[in-house]
């Protein structure tokens, strides 16, 4: 089978989306499993991970209601106040969902960008471990100095970096990025998600603008720690679902039987020990 590690669900009306504005048009409507569930069929998508689109532990018991009504939604990743005292209170609440598999907090949108290195996370994330929950890093390419410190703080937890770490594909900008990137992947408890590129580069954007950046990431974190998302419906703002699919399809034409495993269905079970395949 093939998950989509990375797609995301809203109803405006419940309103704790702040990033949401009607600026953004394409998106500033409802996306429901509803209007997923045939992109899927289409495009031979067995499972998916929704992923937090809110800093609010509501919006995260919402993805899980959702979960629970949809087989294909096989996990969530959801947010905590990771600093906050509640933290780890929530994290065990939370977990007793089997269906939550990460946490994510909005890194990038935060003021201070050394943030995940402040010592009052350590509790927060001691019980991440101890839950068997993985770390979504939103990040940008000016945090990752800060988010290799992270790492050699935690080596027990297991981190996803999403997006690449979204990459200035739209200036063509591929040093530091990539140099770090590298480093990073020194780092055999980080995978990554080969999503969310589309929406980095340029509005009349072609497979070849986005080539050098997805086999930089192949290279050094191999595709046993490199896994498809779609980043479902933001993708909207670039591309469509299919066209992604195609982008991704045509990456797997290049690759072992195995590392197309890998890429399609294996890399996630790694870098989610919680996630469960439907019987």
């Amino acid at each position: 089978m093939t998950i989509d590690t990375h797609q995301h669900f809203w109803r405006l009306e419940r309103g704790d989306y702040r990033w949401l504005t009607p600026d953004l048009a394409p998106l500033y409507r409802d996306f429901l499993p509803e209007d997923l569930a045939p992109l899927l069929q289409a495009n031979n998508i067995q499972g998916t991970i929704a992923v937090q689109a809110a800093d609010s532990e509501a919006e995260t018991e919402y993805l899980l209601s959702l979960a629970d009504r949809h087989d294909w939604i096989l996990g969530v990743v959801g947010w905590v106040d990771l600093d906050a005292p509640h933290a780890v209170a929530s994290i065990e609440r939370l977990s007793r969902h089997p269906k939550l598999v990460g946490l994510r907090p909005m890194i990038q949108d935060l003021d201070d960008d050394q943030w995940m290195l402040r010592a009052s996370l350590a509790p927060a994330i001691s019980a991440m471990v101890a839950q068997y929950l993985t770390f979504d890093a939103l990040v940008l390419p000016r945090h990752l100095g800060h988010l290799k410190t992270f790492l050699s703080r935690y080596p027990q937890l297991t981190v996803v970096i999403d997006h690449c770490a979204k990459p200035d594909i739209h200036n063509d900008v591929f040093v530091p990025w990539a140099a770090q990137m590298a480093q990073i992947a020194q780092f055999q408890n980080v995978y990554c998600k080969m999503s969310g590129l589309v929406t980095e580069a340029a509005e009349d954007w072609k497979e070849t603008d986005l080539r050098r950046y997805i086999v930089h990431i192949l290279q050094n974190f191999a595709p046993d720690r490199v896994m498809f998302g779609s980043d479902w419906p933001v993708v909207n703002l670039a591309s469509d679902y299919g066209r992604w699919v195609e982008v991704f399809n045509n990456t797997l034409k290049a690759q072992t039987p195995e590392d197309q495993y890998a890429l399609e269905t294996g890399s996630a079970l790694r870098a989610y020990p919680r996630l469960q395949l439907k019987p």
